[in-house]
C-alpha cells in the first residue's frame, strides 16, 4: 500500500472493492486519527487507526444496540462486511446523515440521559472508561516542550492520579458515551437528535459525560448560565458542578484537552501555540475564565 497523503485513499479503494461498494468519486470529509470519506449512494467510510479492529467492530455493534434500545445513533450498514481491514486499518461503513446542525446543550443532555438509563449490554464487552489513557505518552513524546513544563505536567498528572484514587464515586459503572459534547450529537431538520462517534463508548461514571459541558460553563467563557441551566434541567436537575469530585474530574478533563494539543504540536504551529497557552492556564499563569481555541 502506498505511503504519504494517498495512503488513506488507497486503503479506502481496497476496502471498498472487498465490500462491493463503489468508491469512485469519493470525497474526503475529515483527515485525522480517523479518516472519513463520503461515497456515492449516501455511504460514509470511516478508516480507523492501525490495530483498532476490535474498536471498530465494537462501534458497529454499539450502533445497532443503541438503535434497538430507542437511542437514535449513526447507522452502520448491515449488508456489507464490517470492518474490512487493510494494512491493519479497519474500515467501517455508515449511512450518511441528512443535513444537520450540532446539538444545543439541552438536546445533548436529553440524549445523554437516555444513554445513561440503559442497562449495560450483554455480549458487547464494553471497556472500562480510562480517564488517564494516553496522557503519559503524550507528555513524554511532545515535541518542543520545555523541560520545566514537561516536568510540571508529569507531576500534575501524578497528583491527579492520587486525587482520583481517593474519590468515592457512587454507583456501579454504567454506559457512557465517553466524548460527550454538542458536536457529537447531530440534529437533523426532521427526526430526533442522532448520537455520533461511538469509538469511546464504555462503562464508567456518568459524570464523565457531564464534565465537558460543566467545565465549559465553570472554567471557560464558552457556555453562558442560561444554556448551562438548560443542560442541567434537561438532564433531570443533576448538576455535577455541585459534586464533591467536580474539581478533580474537571482538572483531569482540562489536562486531557491540553495533552491533545501537545499531540498535534509537532505538525501544527497553531496547536503548538495553543499547547503553550493551555499549560500556562493549568499552571495558574492565566486567570479563569479561560479562552482556548479549537484545534
Amino acid at each position: 500500500m502506498t505511503a504519504g497523503p494517498d495512503r488513506a485513499r488507497a486503503v479506502l479503494d481496497a476496502a471498498a472493492h472487498i465490500a462491493g461498494l463503489a468508491a469512485g468519486g469519493a470525497t474526503l470529509i475529515r483527515d485525522g486519527a480517523n479518516v472519513m470519506y463520503r461515497l456515492p449512494g449516501q455511504v460514509v467510510a470511516r478508516i480507523g487507526r492501525p490495530g483498532r479492529e476490535d474498536t471498530a467492530l465494537r462501534e458497529v455493534r454499539v450502533s445497532a444496540w443503541l438503535r434497538r434500545n430507542g437511542v437514535a445513533a449513526v447507522e452502520a450498514l448491515d449488508d456489507v462486511a464490517q470492518p474490512v481491514v487493510i494494512d491493519g486499518r479497519p474500515v467501517t461503513w455508515w449511512r450518511e446523515l441528512p443535513p444537520h446542525r450540532p446539538a444545543e446543550p439541552a438536546e445533548l443532555a436529553t440524549v445523554l440521559r437516555a444513554v445513561h438509563a440503559l442497562a449495560p449490554p450483554d455480549g458487547l464487552a464494553l471497556p472500562l472508561y480510562e480517564p488517564f489513557a494516553h496522557l503519559d505518552d503524550r507528555i513524554g513524546a511532545a515535541a518542543g516542550l520545555a523541560d520545566g513544563d514537561r516536568a510540571w505536567l508529569r507531576g500534575h498528572l501524578a497528583e491527579l492520579r492520587r486525587r482520583y484514587a481517593r474519590l468515592d464515586l457512587p454507583g456501579p459503572p454504567q454506559v457512557i458515551h465517553g466524548d460527550a459534547w454538542q458536536g457529537n450529537v447531530a440534529v437533523p431538520a426532521d427526526g430526533p437528535p442522532v448520537l455520533l462517534d461511538l469509538e469511546a463508548v464504555a462503562l464508567g461514571h456518568r459524570d464523565w459525560d457531564l464534565i465537558q459541558i460543566a467545565v465549559d460553563h465553570a472554567d471557560f467563557a464558552r457556555l453562558d448560565a442560561a444554556d448551562y441551566r438548560a443542560f442541567v434541567d434537561a438532564y433531570g436537575g443533576y448538576d455535577v458542578v455541585g459534586a464533591p469530585w467536580f474539581r478533580t474530574l474537571a482538572d483531569i478533563q482540562e489536562l486531557r484537552w491540553t495533552t491533545f494539543a501537545l499531540s498535534k504540536a509537532a505538525v501544527s504551529a497553531d496547536a503548538s501555540a495553543q499547547a503553550r497557552h493551555r499549560i500556562a492556564c493549568l499552571r495558574g499563569d492565566v486567570p479563569r475564565p479561560w479562552t482556548w481555541a479549537a484545534i
